[in-house]
């Protein structure tokens, strides 16, 4: 709960600001200390880890107005089917595992499915002892099955490799199961990549909605900013030229850190124009570990490292086989 001494400090200083950045441009509203590079793209935050809203936690009207004023400007389409494409420019790029979301899944591939304005495929990597959603993924989605233990946890970053080697596009959406894009993110994740770039993050805020339904009723539960992970933009080449993603990252946390660590190396697009609509669900139970998360600590070790000592490892590996789990030499 907020304390009075903090409704008046954002009444205060950060209102009206809110007020005529939401009628003019929605991108440049910010916390009071933070600072924006401003940019005919986007906007970058000009620091390094995620930030939430703060006037939107205090006053959550003023996160509703926020995100309805967002997605006007990027409306969401659904579609039950994806078009199958023979060529397709982008590749959706999502791994999953068990039940418990599926219907954040099922909601975040209609929303790929209603991508404008570009050709898209989405690849569905299911890491689990048997084959659990392969007979309700919508049409057109290309599945593919990693067996692993049931005592293993899940490795979102094999995933993602394995998905890429099996993807056809010339750029990489890496995206989250439970965030719901706008009609046309793969079309901008493609003018991005086009324009020079080997990697990009266009994402400026992440709506963090109350429940699993998709509304612009309600305020959302927080309204996030420079956020590393949910939906990382690839070109194919520069994804496994920098090694992917580290396969011995397993659990939760981490592995984003690293990855955009090693991108870095090459040209990269930060300045972020759109929203992304995330879908409540438990959080995962290392993530209250912070610091302390197995995953998380392997990143404080590697970060030590030079990126490029990182690459040269991980690209002298063969990663991304749908054989071998992580446990087997990932």
């Amino acid at each position: 709960m907020s304390t009075l001494r903090e409704k008046a400090g954002v009444l205060l200083y950060d209102w009206l600001p809110f007020e005529w950045r939401l009628r003019r441009d929605w991108t440049r509203i910010r916390n009071r200390n933070e600072r924006l590079d401003i940019n005919p793209l986007g906007v970058r935050c000009d620091w390094r880890w995620t930030s939430d809203l703060r006037i939107g936690l205090i006053f959550p009207s003023t996160a509703l107005r926020l995100m309805r004023a967002a997605f006007a400007d990027w409306p969401i389409a659904f579609d039950d089917a994806l078009a199958e494409e023979p060529t397709p420019r982008v590749s959706f790029l999502i791994g999953h595992r068990g039940r418990a979301r599926l219907p954040h899944l099922l909601r975040t591939l209609e929303s790929i499915a209603g991508q404008r304005g570009t050709s898209v495929e989405c690849i569905v990597v299911e890491q689990s002892p048997v084959r659990e959603i392969e007979e309700v993924l919508p049409k057109g989605v290309h599945y593919i099955h990693t067996p692993i233990p049931a005592s293993l946890p899940y490795c979102r970053s094999w995933a993602f490799n394995v998905a890429a080697r099996a993807a056809r596009g010339e750029v990489l959406i890496l995206h989250d199961n439970d965030t719901v894009v706008p009609a046309r993110y793969a079309a901008a994740a493609y003018g991005a990549i086009a324009s020079g770039h080997d990697f990009a993050n266009i994402a400026r805020f992440v709506f963090y909605l109350r429940n699993a339904n998709v509304t612009l009723d309600e305020p959302p539960e927080r309204v996030v900013q420079n956020t590393q992970g949910v939906s990382v933009i690839a070109k194919r080449d520069a994804y496994f030229a920098i090694g992917g993603y580290d396969e011995a990252f397993v659990g939760w946390g981490g592995e984003d850190n690293d990855f955009w660590d090693r991108a870095e190396t090459l040209r990269v697009h930060r300045y972020g124009s759109v929203p992304l609509m995330h879908l409540w669900h438990a959080p995962q139970p290392e993530k209250a570990m912070g610091d302390r998360a197995p995953a998380v600590a392997r990143y404080r070790e590697l970060e030590q490292q030079p990126p490029e000592a990182r690459i040269a490892r991980l690209t002298s590996v063969d990663f991304g086989r749908i054989d071998r789990p992580p446990s087997e030499g990932g």
